[in-house]
This record gives structure tokens, sequence and C-alpha cells, in this order.
């Protein structure tokens, strides 16, 4: 026991570690806080269709040789999540259809650009890590930390600052509608912030991933906690310890860091459920 408290204090002296899992940490805190929003409102598939649009972005980004690609991935997640939240309201195409096409068209193309212009002597290396996350995590760039932090702490901010118009568009909309909110600009809200989120934690989790960080901390909490308040602060503690958890065991252990993390989460709910059905 005490040679792994000497190993996990030997590895956090490098500012490489402490980048990671101070970001690791941010980007699971606002994953959580949109878990609980999403999965109330069934939305938690727009999660996992903006993941695939991320990565189809960063192939484009890829194609162009854009070594900063964040702001790239950001902007075209963003600009599709409004899309998706336009089309959803068509008759013709439905959101769940929408969300379909989507992802499987972004995920398609941004497969196909990486094979016709790759530089890499690795493709499936590079794609199996992009997907399914890696440690890339460890790599983050100051300027990518910087980022991160910010991008982090405004969702957080913004969360808190519209907390009553989240929790009211949440259960009744309708009701919301009726009260004077303008539940469409604040669902619009949520698809962008959502769409931020993706694009923090693709290096964290991985894009098909991602979706595991929001939606098993709220389904933990919700197996124990009934109020929207207490399950938002429980599945915001739950995601933190396990993105800690399952950084500091990926470290040592040398695991991918994203699923890594998704198998803490997936540890977490088992035993919420346990607990739930048991009182």
């Amino acid at each position: 026991m005490n040679e792994l408290i000497e190993k996990i204090l030997l590895y956090w002296q490098f500012p490489f570690v402490q980048n990671a899992l101070i970001v690791g940490v941010l980007i699971s805190l606002c994953s959580s806080l949109l878990g609980v929003t999403l999965v109330l409102k069934r939305f938690s598939f727009i999660g996992d269709g903006l993941s695939h649009v991320a990565f189809g972005a960063m192939a484009l980004a890829a194609v162009f040789n854009i070594t900063n690609d964040m702001p790239v991935i950001l902007v075209i997640t963003v600009i599709c999540a409004v899309l998706l939240l336009k089309t959803g309201k068509n008759t013709t195409i439905k959101g769940d259809a929408a969300v379909a096409m989507l992802s499987v068209s972004s995920l398609a193309v941004g497969y196909l650009l990486m094979n016709i212009f790759s530089t890499s002597s690795n493709l499936s290396g590079d794609v199996c890590s992009t997907l399914f996350g890696s440690t890339s995590i460890l790599t983050l760039t100051q300027n990518e930390v910087y980022i991160s932090i910010i991008l982090s702490f405004t969702v957080a901010a913004m969360f808190v600052f519209f907390y009553n118009k989240i929790f009211a568009i949440t259960f009744d909309e309708d009701f919301a509608r009726a009260t004077g909110i303008k539940a469409g600009a604040y669902n619009l809200l949520i698809a962008i912030i959502v769409a931020v989120v993706i694009v923090l934690a693709m290096k964290l989790a991985g894009s098909l991933l991602i979706s595991a960080l929001i939606i098993f901390p709220a389904l933990s909490a919700m197996r124990v906690f009934k109020s929207f308040k207490a399950v938002t602060i429980c599945s915001a503690v739950i995601s933190i310890l396990c993105a800690f958890l399952g950084m500091i065991i990926s470290i040592l252990a040398g695991t991918p860091v994203g699923a890594t993390i998704v198998a803490a989460d997936m540890l977490i709910f088992t035993i919420f459920f346990i607990i739930g059905k048991a009182f």
C-alpha cells in the first residue's frame, strides 16, 4: 500500500499529470451537470450524435493539417448542435432520425477522410484512440489546458446562473412557456453547452465513450435520490470521483483513460442500483 501511495505521489510531481487530472475532473463535472437534464428530457442520444460529429470535425482538421484543432472542432460541433435542434422540430425528419443520420454520416465521412488523406503510418491505431480514448489527455498542450479550464468554468457558471430556467424546462416545458420562459432559447443554450462539453471530453474518453460520462452519473444518482437538486449534486460528486479514480488507475496500470473512467462509472452505477433496490 505504501508503495502505491509513493508511486501516486511520484507521478503527481509531473505537470502533465496535474494538468490531466485538473482538466479531467472539470470536464467530468460539466458532463454530470448536463447529464441530469438530458436524461430527464430524454435527450441523452444528442450527446452520442454530437460526439460522432466531433470525430468527423477532428478528421477534417487533420486533413488540413490544423495542429490546434480544438477551435475548429468546437465551431463545427456547435453549428451541428444548432442545426440538430432546428431539424428535430421538422415534421419530415424527426429528432431521433436526425440524430441517427447525422451521427452515422459524421463517422463515415470522418473515417473516409482519414483514409484518403492519411499521413499516419498507423491509421487504425489513430482511429481507435480517437474513438475509444487513449492517454492523449496526458499530452495536452498548455493552450489546450487553458481553453479547457476556461470553457469548463463557463459551462458550470452558465448552469448555475440559469439553474431555475433549466429546471423549469426540464420538467414541464409547456408550463415554462406559459409562464413566459423562452424554452426554445434555453433548449438551444443546452444544445450548445452539450456541444462544448463533447469537444472538451474527446481527449478524455474518445468519441464513442463520451455519452457514458454524461449518462452514467445521472442514472446512478437517480437510483437513490429523487429531487432534481439532490440528483444533480450527487451526479457531480460521482462524476468527479470516477474521473479522478479512473485517471489514477489508468496512469498506474497503463489502461486507456476513457475506458477506465467508464468502467468506474459502471461499477458505481451497479452499487447505487443495489442500494436503490435495497432501500
